[in-house]
């Protein structure tokens, strides 16, 4: 118990704080311009341009099947070694968002593939266009079938900035390294810390998921 009062010092508990500071931050920014290229590129492959779609098709399957790591190390490493060096926070954010972009383009086309054909010919013979038809009709349903699973991807995403640990990012894993690194005794106490921590930001962004559902019911 002793350990735990000691490993729970304010001194260490605002270390990880400021931790989980960088975490929301790598992962706000990721969330914001993943889902913005995420949309652009699931809009391109649901409407199905002309080899463009192919084109993009291809390297989203490409990305999403490459470890989240390795784009780490491509962005921090690798490009490093073609004269373009960025700081480690936004090297991770980079590859949190290259990353996340591939996920969430799959996540957009599957949702506005799952609303009905019915409604685009609908909204048509109204005298819609299609581009109108799919901004007032076919988005605003498929946005309510995107929450669930966007909110889950990006609950993964919080999660995996602790893979930035690997190039240094000093986010909330990285921070507690270094407090029971100090003291080995400070280890159980820290992962419970990481526990909450996690816990508490990722629930509740499911609050947050569980509230825009009944809103657009």
């Amino acid at each position: 118990m002793s350990d735990f009062i000691a490993a729970y010092s304010w001194e260490n508990i605002r270390y990880l704080l400021q931790g989980l500071l960088v975490t929301i931050e790598v992962s706000v920014i990721s969330i914001i311009f993943s889902f913005i290229i995420g949309a652009i590129l699931g809009l391109t492959r649901y409407i199905k341009v002309k080899r463009l779609s192919a084109i993009v098709g291809f390297i989203i399957d490409l990305i999403r099947n490459l470890p989240l790591l390795l784009i780490l190390f491509f962005v921090y490493f690798g490009l490093a070694n073609v004269g373009i060096r960025l700081s480690i926070f936004w090297s991770a954010t980079l590859a949190m968002t290259v990353f996340e972009s591939a996920m969430l383009a799959e996540i957009i086309r599957s949702g506005i593939q799952a609303v009905e054909p019915g409604q685009m010919e609908g909204a048509r013979a109204n005298g819609l266009t299609y581009w109108q038809g799919l901004r007032v009709i076919v988005l605003p349903q498929a946005l309510k079938k995107m929450i669930p699973p966007l909110v889950s991807q990006f609950i993964s995403l919080i999660k995996d900035t602790s893979l930035a640990t690997i190039i240094v990012l000093p986010e909330l894993l990285y921070h507690a390294q270094l407090v029971y690194g100090q003291n080995t005794n400070y280890v159980i106490p820290m992962f419970v810390a990481l526990a909450v921590m996690y816990f508490v930001v990722c629930y509740a962004l499911s609050l947050v998921s569980r509230y825009l559902e009944r809103r657009l019911a």
